[in-house]
Order: C-alpha cells, then structure tokens, then sequence
C-alpha cells in the first residue's frame, strides 16, 4: 500500500514537472512563431535570390545547371533546401519553407536550455536574435550562416544539460542533441563548426569528460566526412581545398577586421573591400553595446553560483567569432551570426536581473530604461532591414531583366554565360556559367569556343569595356550599363 502511495506521488511529481515543462515552451513557440511570420511580413517570399543563392541551390536544382562550387563552400545547404529546389523553381516556395523551418529550429534549439534558464531570459534572448536584422533577412535564404547559428544554440545547450547531469547519466536524447547539432554545424559549414565548438572540446579534454568528448567529435566528423571526402575527389586533397579556400578568403591571416564589421552593419551583404563611410552610430550602438551586457551576464551568474551556463556560451561566441574579427580581411554581417546567437542568453539573463532585482521606484526606472532601450534597437533593426530588402530586389530584379533580355537575344537553355555577374544572371537565365580567371575559374578559351559551336554562349561587359579574347568578334548588343555579346551561332528569337 505504501508502495502504492510513493508510485502515485511520484507519478504527481513527474506529471508536474511535465506540465511546468510544457507551459515553459509556450514563450519559446510564440518567439519562433512570430520570427516565422516577420520573415514572410517584412522580408517577404517574393525576394530573389542572391549571388550565393544561385550557387547553392543550383547544385540540387529543376532550374538551372550547378554552378561552380569554390573551395571554402559546403554543401549541407544545398541538401537542406532540395526537398523544393530539386522538382520546383518557385522562389516563393523556397522562401516560405526556409521561414517555416528556420523558426522551427529557433523553437529547438532554445529548448535545449530550458533547463538551465527560466523561460523568460530564453524567451527574451530569442527575442533579441530573432530580432536583428541580418537574422531575418538571412532565416528565409538559401545561406548556411544561420543554420550553424542556431545549431551552435543548440550543441552548447545539449553539452551543458548532460554535463549537469553527469556525463554518465546524460539522458540519450541529449547526446543524441549534440551529435546532430554539432553534424548540423559541420555539414553547413566545417571551419566554423570547429571554431564553435573549440571550448567544448577543451572543456571535455580537461574535464576528462570523454563520452561528451566521443559524441561530439562523432558529430563533427558525420558532418563534415562530406567536405573532406569533396576535398580528395576534387579538389587535390584536403590541404589544397584547405589552402585553396584561404585564397578566395584573401589569405588568412591577422587582419582586423572590427571596424569592416562595423561599416557592414548598416545593410551591406558584403563588405569587401569595405572602405565605405560607417553608418549613422546609432545603427552601431547595439553592437558596442553587446560586450558589456556579456560581462554583465557573466558577473550576474557568478553571483548566482551557475557560472557554467553562461561561460560557456560566451566562450563558444567569442572562439566563432575570432575569425571573422581577426583572421578574414573583409566583412559580412551573417558571420556573425553565431556568435550572436550564442550571446543572446547571457546577455538577456543580465537584462532580465536588470529589471528584477530593484525594488520599488527602481524598478520602475529599469523597466522604463529597459522598454525605451529595446523600442528604440528594434525600431532601427527594421529600418537597416528595409533597406537592405530594397537594395537586394533592385539587385535581383536587374539580373532578372538581363535574363529577360538574353532570352530575346536568343539565348535560351542549354546555354553557357560568361562575364559580369555570369553566377546569378545564368541562374536566371537557366544557363551554365563559366570563368576563365579569378576564384571561380573553371573553363578555357578552348572550351567556350567548342561550347559556342553547339549551343548558345553569351558574354556580359560594362558598356564600354573591353571583351575576352574568345568574344571580341561575337556581336554586340548594348542594354543599358552593359555589353553583351553573343556568339555567332545564335540567333535572335531564339535558336542555333
């Protein structure tokens, strides 16, 4: 009978925590729910896409023939996306289905920590990363930098959970977490995930934590055994693909690049070379911000005796975003993305102390602060985001127009494009793209020329500027800021 009465208690128990646990995700959905719906609202299924778009969804795509695929590229993204790009060439299906999955994985990976914060501060750190601009422009694109964001969210989140639990008690679905998270990070991208995941490695090494140390590692690897196999089959082996991606990179090495991060917050994709002017300061402010709210996390969980949850992440931020503030010469916003991602929760834990611990007209005062502060970092969010939007369609929709006018000119797939902007315009186009020099080098006079004798081949040139070699004698058209030439064998309306 006693027996009877703990089996009931204990059923009691475990079904509260249950409930607790259930009510605490409720916050977490309605955070990804609502980045979902600002996606499709504010950055809207209709957008194009971009340069590295083409590239990676091409490699599994109905539309158009895979463009070359340089060195430091992985192709975890050209996989996520193919359930669509393989049978549709629908832009706005693409795009829906990114901003769908993309909060999913918002929704996950904040899971993973409810254990170890209050579903408030998680709550709030969602928040805070969903909201910034270059997270919402890039959750719906065919880009992997959000992916090793959100999966780094999540491999920190799963480490820390079985670590609290004994690394030989971990429960399985955790360890399960951190393998696929930390596979997620590789398969987008192997260096990054590397860089993300350095002090959990460290951690397990000096902590002798060998079972998380062999789950992770199983992870890295079942990501990346891709890219390395890639590496030998095309690339000259690993240290050529290795060396080959630090040249596109501008030759890794000490180059700071803080204040290139800075220019490139005010809506530049890329910023390379980046020697505009910096932005309105209050575009930068949350940004200088950022590190001393960090510290101010930090000290609050200190205070608190759970020192752990908050180091850790700050330490995985801090090591993925070493190379792109020191190591790369030039800058994009989505670099960053996972060091964002990883200090959302420190840093929305010292908020949330902010407006907590004071009492009476203190409080009052904080919250005021805190309200005016967030109103203020989301009202400029939005407005780099729109005109980041409006520069990527006016891009996009003048690729789209010389498509248009390829087509008119008769050139129709299969067919081959070269010159200015040949990547995204042969997307568009359905072409195949080809180079004869630079980072995307992949033909030779020789093999346009052959190209040119059965299907149509066309150059594209600033107006005015001189042609290759193999197309100063192809016929010239001129279409606004351009030249094209097509080669002779193709005909206007279409046709060989």
């Amino acid at each position: 009978m006693s027996g009877s009465t703990y089996a009931t208690l204990a059923g009691i128990r475990r079904l509260g925590a249950a409930t607790a646990s259930g009510r605490s995700e409720y916050p977490l959905a309605l955070v990804a729910g609502a980045f979902t719906l600002a996606q499709l609202v504010l950055v809207r299924p209709g957008l194009g896409l971009g340069w590295d778009e083409t590239v990676y969804v091409s490699q599994i795509s109905a539309h158009a023939p895979a463009a070359f695929f340089s060195a430091p590229r992985a192709r975890g993204i050209s996989l996520l996306v193919a359930p669509i790009t393989s049978w549709s060439s629908s832009t706005t299906l693409l795009r829906v289905y990114l901003a769908a999955l993309s909060g999913l994985a918002l929704f996950l990976a904040l899971r993973t920590w409810r254990t170890l914060f209050p579903a408030r501060v998680l709550a709030l750190a969602g928040t805070l990363f969903a909201s910034l601009w270059v997270t919402l422009f890039y959750g719906p694109q065919a880009m992997p930098n959000y992916w090793v964001a959100v999966a780094a969210l999540a491999a920190t989140g799963c480490f820390l959970r079985a670590r609290a639990d004994g690394t030989d008690h971990a429960g399985r679905s955790t360890l399960w977490g951190l393998a696929a998270s930390a596979s997620l990070m590789a398969w987008m991208r192997p260096t990054d995930a590397v860089w993300a995941t350095l002090p959990l490695l460290a951690l397990c090494l000096f902590a002798r934590h060998w079972r998380l140390l062999a789950v992770l590692l199983a992870g890295l690897a079942s990501g990346a055994v891709e890219w390395v196999v890639e590496a030998y089959v095309s690339y000259g082996g690993l240290t050529q693909r290795l060396h080959d991606a630090s040249a596109i990179e501008g030759g890794l090495g000490w180059h700071l690049a803080i204040t290139d991060q800075l220019r490139s917050l005010g809506g530049r994709a890329l910023c390379r070379p980046c020697t505009s002017a910096m932005p309105n300061p209050a575009v930068d402010v949350w940004w200088l911000v950022l590190p001393v709210l960090a510290v101010a996390g930090l000290v609050v969980a200190v205070r608190a005796r759970r020192t752990a949850p908050t180091l850790v992440p700050l330490a995985c931020a801090a090591t993925a975003a070493f190379p792109y503030l020191f190591v790369i010469g030039y800058a994009a916003p989505r670099f960053l993305l996972p060091a964002y991602a990883l200090v959302a929760i420190p840093v929305a834990d010292a908020l949330v102390q902010l407006v907590t611990r004071p009492t009476g007209a203190w409080r009052r005062v904080a919250v005021t602060v805190l309200v005016v502060g967030l109103a203020g970092h989301l009202a400029i969010q939005l407005a780099v985001l729109e005109r980041t939007v409006n520069r990527a369609n006016v891009q996009h929709r003048d690729w789209s127009r010389t498509a248009a006018e390829l087509h008119r000119l008769g050139v129709r797939r299969p067919c081959l494009l070269t010159g200015q902007d040949a990547i995204p315009v042969a997307f568009y186009t359905g072409c195949a793209s080809a180079s004869t020099g630079g980072h995307n080098a992949n033909s030779s006079r020789t093999v346009i020329d052959r190209t040119a004798r059965r299907m149509p081949v066309a150059d594209i040139t600033p107006a005015g500027s001189r042609p290759p070699a193999y197309a100063h004698d192809w016929s010239v058209h001129h279409y606004g800021t351009l030249d094209i030439r097509v080669a002779p064998t193709t005909k206007t309306g279409g046709g060989v």
